[in-house]
């Protein structure tokens, strides 16, 4: 049972985890309505975690490039 339930929340972070990489379409909304400015908020931190992640992944690379 333990083992169930520890595979059952592994998978369910992994599948999290792929499912906020998606931007979402913010035009649905008017610029005025609130909607629209807690999407573009989410899709801005989207955006900063995506980008952090590539520039840390790449720094490491380099380095270890560099230390051969």
């Amino acid at each position: 049972m333990k083992k169930i339930l520890i595979s059952i929340i592994f998978i369910s972070t992994l599948t999290l985890n792929s499912n906020a990489a998606e931007l979402k379409d913010c035009s649905v909304y008017s610029k005025f309505n609130p909607k629209y400015l807690a999407c573009k908020t989410s899709n801005m931190a989207k955006n900063t975690m995506k980008y952090q992640s590539e520039q840390w992944s790449g720094k490491n690379e380099s380095e270890d490039k560099k230390k051969d």
